[in-house]
């Protein structure tokens, strides 16, 4: 599949501030960039510093009065959808070193408070089984409410409101299956059915030695997710992170699917 990627980021600044952007898909075995352009209007030119993991790049901006951001790109994504059942849950001693931290507690998913309700919400299932069990959950019980949640909303706080956005989906998965021993990474994507439009928040998990995706909010699938960036929570892959004030003055992010012109597309 080959996704065409516009994205637009307008905003004002009363004050000069470091800005922290990351915007631009990751290039991956997955998912091919066929052509990417990032342009911004800072003073200083922009530095590139790894992603985290090492998964994609983050650059550093400065704002000053007005700061505009463009990113353009092409990919391809050769990814198959995942078969989550039957995929078998890793012992945690047995782990790879990477997988490690995502069986911990991290400031917006907070998966030691739901250890008890896991165990008896899904105590008779295993590995993909429940990965599916929780996601069917979610879906279920929690309604996709825009402006429903702010920046500093968590897992918990959404599992009692039952609402939210992309973001606390996949916080709330995350703690699920983080409380089940089961590793559990935030990721930031772009996805081209995503409503309303937005850069988009899913998560993968650990299963049968190998990082999975999955969508709580139903909007994606795994074959056409173009991952951003991965990470504890959405500390980690926030697609701007200012240091100091701005203002918003225009956003918008365009996922829209191409013919793809590879051979084997």
């Amino acid at each position: 599949m080959r996704l065409k990627i516009d994205v637009l980021l307008d905003y004002s600044f009363p004050q000069p501030a470091d800005v922290l952007l990351q915007v631009e898909a990751a290039a991956m075995v997955d998912q091919r960039i066929v052509d990417a352009q990032l342009v911004v209007t800072s003073p200083e030119p922009l530095r590139a510093t790894p992603g985290y993991e090492a998964l994609g790049q983050r650059c550093w901006a400065l704002g000053t009065s007005r700061l505009t951001a463009n990113y353009t790109a092409t990919l391809d994504i050769d990814r198959p959808i995942p078969r989550l059942a039957g995929l078998k849950q890793n012992d945690v001693r047995n782990l790879p070193g990477p997988a490690v931290p995502y069986l911990m507690p991290s400031r917006y998913v907070e998966s030691d408070r739901f250890e008890a309700f896991v165990r008896q919400e899904f105590s008779d299932l295993s590995g993909g089984w429940k990965i599916l069990a929780m996601r069917d959950w979610l879906s279920s019980n929690l309604s996709y409410v825009s402006g429903s949640s702010s920046g500093s909303t968590t897992a918990s706080d959404t599992f009692v409101r039952r609402e939210g956005v992309c973001r606390d989906y996949a916080h709330l998965m995350a703690a699920f299956a983080r409380a089940a021993s089961i590793p559990a990474r935030v990721v930031s994507v772009y996805a081209p059915h995503v409503d309303p439009p937005d850069f988009h928040a899913v998560v993968e998990v650990w299963l049968s030695d190998a990082w999975h995706l999955v969508d709580a909010t139903g909007m994606a699938e795994p074959n056409e997710m173009a991952r951003i960036a991965v990470g504890r929570d959405a500390t980690d892959v926030a697609f701007m992170t200012i240091f100091g004030m701005a203002t918003l003055n225009e956003q918008t992010v365009r996922v829209a699917v191409e013919p793809d012109s590879s051979p084997n597309g």
